[in-house]
């Protein structure tokens, strides 16, 4: 059998959560494949809202396999927080979690290390998360890194201390932060003690295996295609790759075995932290988008920055990843715009159109030409079937349809796990 990919094409935020909630039943395991507790994918139903920041979006489904690959970094503390939370809503993960040896920790150090290498950027800061994330990635790139499968080393309380007090002198070169090392540091080594009693497998052998048995497979992606290491808008990025091709070295699986790529796009545009957004909307129209979307960062609580829809950008995730099926979430936020617009082309100071991203986009040397697109005015929340959309919203998705070279086969109308439309 081959894996299918799910991710986002934006900056994150495009509602990838509740996508897999609802493609998981199709697939017998759901495979997490980069980032870390940065991510926060968010599933409402029931009445209830729940935000998954390591664990794969599977697990609210009975009977289904989720695996943590080796691209992902864990923060022990935060991962069991999530365990005790699924546990205290009745859901059973102990036959159905399973974590990559391979897949890197996130020490407090390392939170120490994002904190005070932001801190120190002032103005030039990245937006981070604050998470040690980025830190966690590059002890990862610069061999120092501790793994998953170390945690059952005889030597790795040893080797903890020697990363530890790498990171000790590296951190004395900024000034003193606020920072209970000692506490987080007990914290830590209790939640190692609970993360042990989780499954640890090899998971380039673990995924074979369940392909050769003939189990489909959906890798569930984690932030968005603009901020990837090498194709998003550099610096402002996070520390993977979080497009399609990290797939491959995230779970260990090799191109051919990959089939279906959802590329999930919201029906506008929104970023969190620092970074070149070219159609943000510095205006009340970005406020109203704001609230009218309730755009605020499942992680961080910070608020998203907002604009319109960014064809060129679009495009250009789509040709990266290959995607095959076109998923667009939020459509009903523009239900309280009589009239809205997208980004059909970058302009250049010669007047010149285009339809390729900069190399830096953040480069002021080209403006974003619109195109008016005609509102509804009616409220979509309750709309279950294609043929119920009012012709506008139809004509704004057959537009895009056409624009992107990509079929739409889904359409988000609400938060909800039922405000789904499947085309």
């Amino acid at each position: 059998m081959e894996i299918d990919v799910l991710l986002g094409l934006q900056w994150g935020d495009e509602g990838k959560g509740k996508i897999v909630d609802y493609l998981a039943p199709k697939y017998q395991m759901v495979a997490r494949f980069q980032g870390g507790p940065n991510a926060g994918h968010t599933l409402k139903f029931e009445g209830k809202k729940f935000v998954l920041h390591t664990i794969p979006s599977g697990i609210f489904r009975e009977n289904l396999q989720n695996l943590i690959g080796n691209g992902v970094v864990i923060d022990p503390i935060t991962f069991v927080r999530e365990l005790n939370e699924l546990t205290a809503v009745g859901v059973t993960f102990e036959n159905r979690l399973f974590v990559a040896k391979k897949a890197h920790l996130i020490l407090p150090t390392h939170r120490m290390l994002d904190a005070a290498s932001e801190l120190a950027k002032g103005k030039e800061k990245i937006g981070s998360t604050l998470r040690g994330i980025g830190p966690a990635y590059m002890d990862k790139t610069g061999r120092n890194g501790l793994r998953i499968g170390d945690i059952l080393s005889p030597d790795f309380h040893a080797r903890y201390l020697s990363l530890k007090q790498k990171h000790l002198k590296l951190l004395a070169q900024f000034p003193d932060l606020p920072f209970d090392l000692d506490g987080e540091e007990q914290k830590w080594m209790e939640a190692i003690d609970e993360v042990k009693k989780i499954q640890f497998v090899d998971c380039e052998y673990f995924i074979a295996d369940a392909l050769a048995a003939g189990k489909r497979i959906l890798a569930e992606g984690a932030q968005g295609t603009m901020l990837d290491i090498d194709f998003g808008t550099y610096p402002f990025v996070t520390s993977s790759n979080t497009i399609t091709a990290g797939v491959c070295t995230g779970l260990g699986v090799s191109p051919q075995k990959i089939k279906e790529v959802y590329g999930i796009t919201k029906a506008y545009c929104t970023r969190v932290g620092s970074g070149p957004f070219p159609t943000e909307l510095h205006n009340e129209t970005g406020e109203k988008l704001r609230a009218e979307g309730g755009e605020f960062g499942a992680t961080t609580g910070r608020p998203r920055r907002c604009g319109w829809l960014d064809v060129p950008q679009l495009k250009y995730a789509i040709m990266l990843n290959g995607v095959t099926q076109l998923i667009v979430t939020k459509m009903d936020v523009l239900s309280a715009f009589s009239d809205f617009a997208i980004g059909a082309a970058y302009t250049s100071e010669d007047g010149s159109l285009s339809q390729n991203l900069p190399f830096d986009i953040s480069d002021d040397t080209f403006s974003v030409s619109y195109e008016n697109i005609p509102g509804w005015n009616v409220p979509l929340d309750e709309v279950i079937d294609w043929n119920n959309l009012p012709k506008e919203a139809t004509d704004y998705l057959l537009k895009l349809e056409k624009e992107l070279n990509v079929p739409i086969t889904m359409v988000s109308v609400g938060p909800g796990r039922d405000q789904l439309i499947v085309k």
